[in-house]
């Protein structure tokens, strides 16, 4: 039997088959992708060959065959740096959800998913949620980021999961296609879906004021299916965001203003950091490109260690 991942929990699968039935299932054995170290071999989103058995009363599906993934957004695990985690599979769309507080999402963390995004060809949009908490100089901050985004050619939009504003602009970005929801716990992933189908009732909690973090109320990635012609992936509240397999000469391809740039540098291999005569850097000196995408393209690049939580937009 055909069929789709809608929810994994690292050793069952649940599986929506052609007929709209859905099964769990197992993998048999060692099951490995080709070319890919991944703690998860089977990630949501992913469609597979599955065949039903029946054990005495329970009827549980077996795993053989995984189709080639069209896209995947992939990070570094959480404890074994050399493994990598997949997220979700064959995306049409990615949300990325930003607070500027409440947690605090830095732009280095946004830079770092948008890079994946861009690296996987998934067509990203940032989220600006909890607008209607900000003080008017927070929102002033919030339209400056946007504006950054927006300047690369990235879709922005504020929102605010909890009073409904602007949820019916995400329902509309979401028409026909498959939508991964991503950001940091507490950033309002679980609530937003609950604002765009009510029917779901995921679960939320509220934000640790020890830590000013969320609290993890997603423990694995999941797939719904919405009533309006759509589905949805919720997925845990990432805390860091590693890059995975990239060269060093191909990261500034996956900053589209870099990019643009890249075939007025002297150097076909310019690094954009000391070479003579770079484009990228010229621009940046212009205020032409953004300081704040400079320092994490710098970062990736140079491996810097970075903490997640400091935000370092506007800062030269």
């Amino acid at each position: 039997m055909l069929g789709i991942v809608y929810k994994s929990t690292g050793s069952w699968y649940t599986v929506k088959a052609n007929d709209g039935e859905f099964y769990e299932c197992k993998i048999k054995g060692k099951f490995r992708i080709q070319g890919i170290k991944s703690t998860n071999p089977i990630a949501v989103g992913d469609k597979v060959n599955f065949e039903v058995e029946h054990i005495g009363d329970e009827t549980m599906g077996i795993i053989s065959e995984i189709s080639d993934r069209k896209n995947y957004i992939v990070r570094k695990s959480v404890n074994l740096s050399k493994q990598t985690h997949i997220i979700a599979s064959n995306l049409d769309q990615v949300f990325l959800m930003v607070t500027l507080n409440n947690p605090t999402t830095s732009t280095s963390f946004i830079d770092r998913f948008l890079v994946t995004s861009e690296a996987y060809q998934i067509p990203a949009v940032i989220l600006f949620n909890k607008i209607d908490t900000y003080a008017e100089d927070e929102l002033g901050e919030v339209k400056y980021m946007a504006a950054v985004y927006r300047e690369v050619g990235y879709t922005c939009l504020g929102i605010s999961a909890k009073t409904g504003k602007n949820v019916e602009e995400v329902k509309e970005m979401m028409k026909g296609k498959t939508s991964m929801f991503s950001g940091h716990s507490g950033v309002g992933k679980s609530t937003l879906i609950n604002a765009i189908d009510k029917d779901l009732d995921l679960k939320t909690a509220a934000i640790s004021l020890q830590h000013l973090q969320g609290q993890h109320t997603t423990t694995f990635a999941e797939m719904f299916d919405m009533d309006f012609g759509a589905r949805i992936i919720d997925t845990p509240g990432i805390k860091g965001f590693g890059i995975v397999d990239m060269e060093k000469s191909e990261i500034g391809n996956y900053f589209p203003e870099f990019f643009k740039l890249k075939n007025q540098c002297k150097f076909n291999n310019c690094l954009h950091l000391d070479e003579p005569k770079c484009a990228v850097k010229e621009a940046l000196d212009n205020d032409e490109v953004s300081w704040s995408r400079y320092r994490s393209y710098v970062q990736m690049v140079t491996g810097e260690e970075e903490n997640y939580r400091t935000d370092i937009h506007s800062k030269k």
